[in-house]
């Protein structure tokens, strides 16, 4: 799939599109999308981002309730730091993974054995989870929080082995590492990206750190999704090939509209959506809007004790 530069110019929006504005105003609501969601709900959004960038709109946000087209750990956080607020999120079904392959049982059974461990956990991770870590990262700040972490104490890094061994090997960090992994991200190969390179020789190639390590490796940029604008905008090559999710492009195509984008490939297809992220709709979008629901819940004991390693997180990140 072959993105070839967009211009500046944008089409109408759609009359769903006009609707959900209108409504956005009438509930004083802020929409916040992550950088994977489906163009129609991005060109809506108040801010699109990645998940620190998300973060700090989400602790900022000066609104009556928060509406976040993502999926469910990430509207958790947003809830986290906004325990007054109502946040919405279109499809409570939603989910990830990659933050279900850490349950907060097995979290608790793994530091309770190792006491001395200090946890650092991957935003991509459910509020349970987050209640047990002393901080969060992204893959945007990862580097400079694990470089924080005492030097005395042993690390144990959640829930993506992917994303902690590349920290791991930039920081020089020895950490152990959570068998996680993003199902989307781990279906980049090799010898995919190979392929498509010999077909774009002059490409660059940019990568999410949750890919495996033979593709970040063969990658000219690993970096963040937000990280990933300023790299292309600022180099001088003209093609890219863009290994994470597809939906990436779509802000890629906004900001830096006289290039040309190549959705990375699988094995299997040309292009590599996340299932979780798609199912937010631009019509869902408007009916929790019409409907303040569904609602992000969860008990405030929680909700206290997740709160500490994000506000740590967003202070070491500034």
């Amino acid at each position: 799939m072959v993105f070839a530069p967009k211009g500046e110019e944008n089409t109408p929006l759609s009359a769903i599109q006009e609707e959900v504005l209108a409504l956005k105003k009438e509930r004083n609501a802020v929409i916040l999308a992550h950088n994977y969601q489906v163009e129609e709900i991005q060109r809506v959004a108040d801010y699109v981002g990645d998940s620190l960038g998300l973060a700090y709109r989400a602790e900022e946000a000066d609104a009556d309730c928060i509406v976040f087209c993502g999926v469910h750990f990430m509207a958790e956080t947003a809830k986290i730091v906004n325990p007054d607020k109502p946040v919405l999120l279109p499809d409570m079904d939603a989910g990830c993974s990659l933050s279900d392959s850490c349950p907060a049982e097995k979290l608790a059974e793994y530091k309770e054995a190792h006491p001395d461990v200090y946890v650092v956990a991957y935003i991509n991770c459910s509020a349970a989870v987050k209640a047990l870590t002393d901080v969060i990262c992204t893959s945007g700040n990862a580097m400079k929080i694990v470089e924080k972490v005492p030097e005395d104490r042993p690390i144990l890094f959640v829930p993506d082995q992917n994303l902690g061994q590349w920290v791991s090997k930039q920081t020089g960090r020895e950490m152990q590492l959570w068998p996680g992994s993003c199902y989307a991200h781990v279906l980049f190969t090799q010898q995919s990206i190979e392929r498509l390179k010999l077909k774009f020789p002059d490409a660059l190639v940019v990568a999410h750190p949750e890919c495996v390590e033979t593709v970040r490796d063969n990658a000219d940029e690993v970096c963040s999704t937000e990280k990933m604008v300023g790299f292309c905008r600022d180099s001088e090559a003209k093609e890219f090939i863009v290994v994470t999710e597809t939906g990436m492009i779509h802000r890629l195509q906004r900001e830096v509209p006289d290039k040309t984008f190549i959705a990375g490939p699988t094995d299997t297809c040309a292009c590599n959506e996340c299932r979780f992220m798609k199912m937010n709709t631009i019509e869902k979008l408007r009916d929790c809007l019409k409907n303040m629901s569904p609602q992000i819940e969860m008990p405030e004991d929680i909700r206290r004790k997740a709160y500490d390693p994000i506000k740590r997180m967003l202070e070491w990140s500034k």
